[in-house]
C-alpha cells in the first residue's frame, strides 16, 4: 500500500488543471484520476476539491457544465478554458522553479 500524502498548500488547483487539461471530468472522475495517476498517494476529498473547483471556475480557468454520467446520473462536468490552459503554464513554471530552488538548498544543506 503507498504512503499517502497530504497536499502542498496550493497544488491542488495545479494538479486538477493538469488532470481537467486530457479532456473534461465529474469531480469523482478528478479525485479518482488523481489518485489513480499518484499511484494512491494522494487522496483529495470532497471539502478540498469542491471550493478549489468553485474558485477556478469563479477565475474563468474551468468552465462547468451538467450532463449524464456513464451511470446515468446527473453531474457537473468540468473542462478547462483558454485562460485555464494559460494558468496551468503559468502554475507549472512556478512549480518547477519552486522544486528547484529547494532542491538546491535539501542538497547544499
Amino acid at each position: 500500500m503507498a504512503d499517502k500524502y497530504e497536499l502542498l498548500p496550493g497544488t491542488l488547483d495545479l494538479l486538477v488543471l493538469r488532470v481537467l487539461r486530457r479532456g473534461e471530468l465529474h469531480g469523482w472522475g478528478i479525485t479518482s484520476k488523481l489518485e489513480q495517476l499518484s499511484k494512491s498517494a494522494l487522496q483529495v476529498d470532497e471539502g478540498s476539491l469542491y471550493p478549489s473547483l468553485y474558485r477556478m471556475e469563479d477565475k474563468g480557468w474551468i468552465e462547468a457544465e451538467w450532463k449524464l454520467t456513464e451511470n446515468n446520473r446527473r453531474a457537473k462536468y468540468y473542462s478547462l478554458t483558454r485562460a485555464g490552459r494559460k494558468q496551468l503554464e503559468t502554475e507549472q513554471k512556478l512549480w518547477d522553479r519552486t522544486s528547484a530552488v529547494i532542491a538546491l538548498v535539501l542538497e547544499s544543506a
